[in-house]
């Protein structure tokens, strides 16, 4: 399960010829093990090599990289303006040759290593599509603003590492760091970003498999039905939508927070059941005998969530059916919606879910309809927005909880959303573009 990068630091700039070029290139080609080029990059702290020659060998391994397909793991030290320089020319650069790689196209692809900047590097970065690496120095006490920039990177772009033998975590500090330490990094990213260690574990182990094209351990967990974030169990009962949001991220991955939510067939409500019952601890006090057997205690979550990978109450009947099983046990329900339940029927279904349905959080994400038309682009046309406010009044009254979220998209009014939702008498929260679950 070891793998290596190979590279030359920027200190030994000046000690990089042809040959050593030759030399790691022969290591990369002859050993699939090889799955980077670095770290590589530029060191402005300690000027150990000079300045132009360090800029000089880091184009020259932006272009071993391309050449053999390998993404990049960069040193940048002080030196902010010029790592950004240099990969946005090389990018441009690249872009123009064609690309003899297995990859579709010929972008730039890597991780900055030990972070150090700030929330506006890192988009800079991020816009290359570069992930950003953190390390123990996320847990020192005068770290705030490093904490920020974790903030708002997303978990679905970020890697962790120890930096060992430097850069021990706060709890540690004075010892030599060691990879074991690096569930300290994965705990405070945690605390940050309002997720479970596990989560962290999970999806930044598969930015690593994604980034480095490695394997980590067979994929047991395809189409999954149902799949925990933070102490919420969610199921993902279809894949099919009413809307073709220009943020979904539907037509670019299968993954939401590390689990892949591609479904091969939609599940009735047997095999939902049957997904959900590993997550709950067994016990023998369902009423029907039947289902004794596969579904215990739910009190490992705090609610059970339809969700998923589609529009949930396309599939109302086994929304009901499911939730009538759960509610047996007593379990907190929440639908997470697009809103179009009314209009996918043709009738109102709000009475349906009185008794079963807890709490209902609706997908407004635009503040007038012309918006929405444009950016979610909804099957029902023009009268989606005002159908959808409708459907967030009649759940009002209906169930005891309800929220409308929306997209935090440059063009999005959010202080407008706010009102409206003051106007419904509901809950309110902003969801980022690029934070999905």
């Amino acid at each position: 399960s070891i793998y290596a990068g190979v590279g030359i630091h920027p200190h030994h700039a000046g000690e990089v010829n042809s040959d050593t070029l030759a030399e790691l290139k022969n290591l990369a080609q002859a050993n699939n093990k090889v799955v980077a080029i670095g770290e590589v990059g530029l060191d402005y702290f300690r000027n150990l090599a000079p300045r132009d020659i360090q800029q000089d060998v880091f184009r020259k391994f932006i272009d071993l990289a391309f050449v053999l397909d390998l993404p990049l793991i960069i040193h940048d030290r002080d030196a902010h303006d010029d790592i950004l320089k240099i990969l946005k020319e090389k990018a441009t650069e690249l872009s123009r040759r064609p690309a003899k790689s297995r990859r579709e196209t010929a972008d730039l692809r890597g991780v900055v290593h030990c972070f150090s900047g700030d929330e506006i590097l890192a988009a800079e970065f991020l816009k290359l599509g570069f992930y950003i690496s953190f390390t123990g120095n996320i847990t020192f006490k005068k770290a705030e603003d490093l904490r920020k920039v974790v903030a708002v990177v997303p978990v679905e772009r970020m890697l962790l590492e120890t930096d060992a033998p430097f850069l021990t975590p706060q709890k540690f500090r004075g010892q030599r760091n060691e990879p074991r330490l690096i569930k300290y990094i994965a705990e405070e990213i945690a605390r940050i970003k309002g997720l479970s260690i596990k989560d962290i574990a999970r999806i930044t182990s598969l930015n690593v498999k994604n980034l480095f094209s490695i394997e980590l351990g067979k994929d047991n967990n395809k189409g999954l039905i149902a799949y925990p974030i933070r102490d919420s169990l969610y199921l993902n009962i279809t894949n099919r939508c009413t809307n073709d949001c220009i943020f979904c991220i539907r037509g670019s991955t299968d993954f939401v927070k590390g689990h892949n939510l591609r479904l091969e067939n939609e599940p009735d409500v047997d095999r939902i059941i049957e997904a959900i019952a590993p997550h709950f601890v067994r016990d023998n006090s369902w009423g029907n005998p039947e289902r004794s057997e596969r579904v215990g205690n739910p009190a490992k979550y705090r609610e059970v969530v339809f969700c998923g990978y589609g529009e949930p109450l396309i599939r109302l009947d086994v929304v009901l059916k499911t939730a009538k099983i759960l509610k047996e046990k007593g379990v907190y329900i929440r639908i997470n919606t697009n809103g179009h339940g009314n209009l996918i029927h043709g009738r109102s279904i709000v009475g349906d879910l009185i008794g079963l349905i807890d709490e209902v959080s609706v997908s407004l994400d635009t503040d007038t309809a012309d918006k929405y038309n444009s950016i979610c682009q909804p099957k029902f046309g023009s009268r989606t927005y005002e159908k959808i406010k409708e459907f967030i009044a009649e759940c009002k009254k209906a169930l005891p909880k309800v929220g409308i979220t929306c997209i935090d998209l440059r063009e999005v009014d959010m202080d407008h959303c706010r009102k409206i939702a003051e106007e419904l008498g509901v809950g309110f929260r902003a969801r980022h573009y690029n934070e999905v679950g």
